[in-house]
């Protein structure tokens, strides 16, 4: 018989964050992930504190809303060797373990979103132009 697996595949480079600003960014808590493979994992921790940020999805192109998350996570997976590893993550970090390990349970972000944020990548990048100016 087969084994079942969830796998998902997590990067956040440097280049995909050049669009924030040095403020929203420390905001955020957002720094440059390297590419890596979780396998079944599973969130064992959670932060009490939690951060309200816009999310989007590739499930969902052109569209974002406002997620709240924990701040911090500990995951339990295994990487792409199959050798068990937990990972401490915070910050945006923590925000896309979550979104990924919520799409292996069948979930997306829409199911955790504040609906009244809900909204286009096109009028919110006009909002985000508004705040900042």
């Amino acid at each position: 018989m087969g084994q079942g697996l969830q796998l998902a595949v997590i990067e956040d480079r440097a280049d995909y964050q050049k669009s924030l600003s040095a403020e929203e960014l420390a905001a955020r808590g957002r720094e440059p992930v390297p590419f890596h493979v979780i396998v079944n994992p599973e969130i064992i921790a959670r932060s009490e504190e939690t951060d309200v940020f816009h999310e989007g999805c590739l499930s969902l192109a052109g569209f974002s809303a406002r997620v709240e998350r924990a701040r911090s996570v500990r995951v339990s997976c295994l990487d792409q060797w199959g050798e068990a590893r937990i990972i401490e993550a915070s910050g945006w970090y923590a925000r896309i373990l979550q979104h990924e390990i919520d799409h292996l349970h069948g979930s997306l972000y829409i199911d955790r979103m504040d609906p009244r944020s809900f909204t286009s990548q096109a009028n919110y990048a006009r909002y985000r132009d508004i705040e900042s100016g």
